[in-house]
């Protein structure tokens, strides 16, 4: 490949396969959100146009942790669709002939049998509080799956579970899990407070992979052909909340007590993704999780303001 538009460049997943794609002497294209609407299917079709680049790599979303889920359903449902479907039909549209779509380890039911599968998709409901993100990222990876099928389009979607790194969403409402634990323990230390308080019972496991780690294994998903319609990326890294929250607040340095509001949603009780049919196709090496955990630390230390 010797350009690639990545979608979505300046988050955090965006610009680790940037700086990836770079390293291996890649020409990247990139397009900030204020010079380029994805939402707007014509300036989208027109600019890939122009640019004609020989692979898309969709990491543009509007992402949040369940506050945000549950907040702005519609917004959710409608930018992600939005955004999804017209990269992919102005990519066939102009000769784009490689496109990797980045889907959520949301899309598989609540209950699904753990580890989870590539085949659990569809099998039974999905978690409520993230509905509406899960719908619009089914619905463009199964666009990439039929674009494939119907036009020979070598377009398909990777499936990671949680991630973290440098350049995350550390917002007081709409950030995900972890870097949401990062502020709130940080504002908590600096505030000399006496406890942090936590959304659920703690119970729920998740899995944790270092947003550079992906994009290692995204590069190298670019230079292979006839892959899966869609593959998991998960990592070794499985926690229950509550042991995520400790590994945080050590990290940060915060001296307090960790209190479990348990009023408040859980959301999925685990979500292990099954990496069997990855690691058949490529090499996988991840970053140890508390090294990881350390970086995004100092990353947070770096663009922090209260």
């Amino acid at each position: 490949m010797k350009t690639v538009y990545v979608a979505g460049h300046t988050g955090m997943v965006g610009s680790a396969i940037c700086k990836r794609l770079e390293q291996d002497g890649v020409i990247v294209l990139k397009k900030t959100s204020k010079e380029l609407d994805l939402r707007d299917q014509l300036s989208t079709n027109t600019w890939l146009q122009e640019s004609k680049p020989d692979a898309v790599i969709i990491a543009a979303a509007k992402v949040g942790g369940i506050h945000a889920n549950n907040t702005y359903p519609a917004e959710f449902i409608y930018d992600n669709l939005t955004i999804a479907s017209n990269l992919i039909h102005s990519s066939y549209k102009v000769g784009v002939k490689k496109l990797i779509f980045l889907g959520s380890s949301c899309i598989y039911p609540k209950f699904a049998e753990q580890p989870i599968q590539e085949s659990s998709l569809l099998t039974s409901p999905l978690e409520p509080t993230n509905e509406a993100y899960a719908i619009a990222k089914i619905a463009a990876l199964k666009l990439c799956q039929y674009y494939r099928k119907q036009y020979g389009v070598d377009y398909h979607s990777v499936m990671p579970c949680n991630l973290f790194g440098e350049g995350d969403n550390y917002h007081p409402d709409n950030s995900h899990v972890l870097p949401g634990l990062i502020r709130r323990f940080h504002e908590a230390k600096i505030d000399n407070k006496q406890d942090v308080i936590m959304w659920g019972t703690g119970t729920p496991l998740r899995e944790f992979l270092f947003a550079d780690d992906l994009a290692k294994i995204i590069v190298k998903l670019l230079a292979k052909t006839d892959l899966p319609d869609w593959l998991n990326i998960g990592s070794d890294d499985e926690y229950t909340i509550r042991e995520l929250a400790e590994m945080v607040k050590n990290v940060v340095g915060f001296a307090g007590d960790i209190i479990l509001d348990s009023t408040k949603p859980d959301g999925t009780p685990r979500k292990k993704m099954d990496n069997t049919l990855l690691k058949n196709i490529v090499d996988v090496e991840y970053t140890e999780f508390t090294k990881g955990l350390e970086l995004a630390y100092k990353d947070f230390l770096r663009r922090y303001t209260k």
